[in-house]
């Protein structure tokens, strides 16, 4: 990725602070592709103790992994301390979940520790995947499972479009078969992806604003322009949004969806890990 395009990881933890309370009113696109990912790993058999749903967000779909994997001991892993909160909210006195704040690229887990790891829509907001492919192959066992939706290029290209001038103001995402690229590098085995198209439909430039702030989608490239966008050219480029389809506004994204399977261990450099079986259980 450019380094016009890398991610501020400050500013991603802090927009999703901000949004965890109202994510789950707008989460409509997470909804979608969590779905999809369910549908994908419903025939998987895999024998689970340790699962890691990376990216939980306000954990939607952490209680649906207990119950698809049960017995298992599930690992909710965010950016976000307040999603966290959110997250640990929903569980239930008995629940075998922990929660653990974490970037997805540097986490607290022993080689080979973990089962499955779960990943819906987190790859849009990690600046190298590389990085984030290397670490899963690094905590995930032989033969275990990593399974993820992310967005594909020809996401958001209207709202792209719409800006006329060369600063970054939406990310950029990896190209399906780049996506299989990384994770055969980092020594992932057998990928397979495929792309399902989503349209989302808004009734005006400021329902859309509304639905990207709600679920922490804003800018938080670390080469945006750090100066606040003009009234004038924010109005004009909600015009040229607008005009397209005679005031309402339609998004096409890309959605895609892969897995793969675990290779083995690689040396983790002397840093202290603890098994992600073992991290404490929060019950409040």
């Amino acid at each position: 990725m450019t380094s016009q395009h890398t991610l501020n990881t400050h500013e991603v933890r802090r927009r999703f602070d901000r949004a965890a309370r109202g994510f789950d009113e707008a989460d409509f696109v997470h909804g979608v592709t969590r779905a999809g990912l369910f549908d994908r790993i419903e025939p998987v058999v895999i024998d689970a103790s340790v699962v890691v749903d990376l990216g939980c967000a306000t954990g939607s779909a952490t209680a649906l992994l207990a119950k698809r994997f049960r017995g298992a001991t599930i690992v909710a892993v965010d950016l976000s301390r307040r999603m966290l909160e959110q997250c640990r909210g929903k569980q239930g006195w008995f629940s075998k979940t922990s929660v653990v704040q974490a970037a997805a690229s540097a986490l607290p887990f022993e080689d080979q520790s973990v089962d499955v790891i779960f990943a819906n829509l987190l790859l849009p907001w990690v600046s190298d995947p590389a990085d984030l492919a290397a670490e899963i192959s690094r905590v995930l066992r032989k033969d275990g499972l990593f399974v993820f939706a992310t967005l594909g290029p020809d996401s958001l290209v209207e709202l792209r479009n719409a800006w006329l001038d060369e600063d970054a103001h939406v990310n950029r995402f990896l190209d399906m078969h780049d996506v299989g690229d990384v994770l055969v590098r980092s020594g992932l085995r057998d990928p397979v992806l495929d792309v399902d198209r989503l349209n989302v439909s808004y009734k005006s430039a400021q329902d859309l604003f509304r639905d990207l702030t709600a679920t922490g989608a804003r800018n938080s490239l670390r080469m945006r322009n750090s100066s606040l966008v003009g009234k004038q050219r924010f109005a004009a480029m909600r015009e040229r949004l607008e005009a397209a389809l005679g005031g309402r506004i339609k998004l096409n994204l890309e959605l895609v969806y892969g897995h793969c399977w675990g290779c083995g261990p690689r040396s983790s450099g002397g840093e202290v890990r603890i098994a992600a079986g073992a991290i404490p259980l929060h019950r409040e």
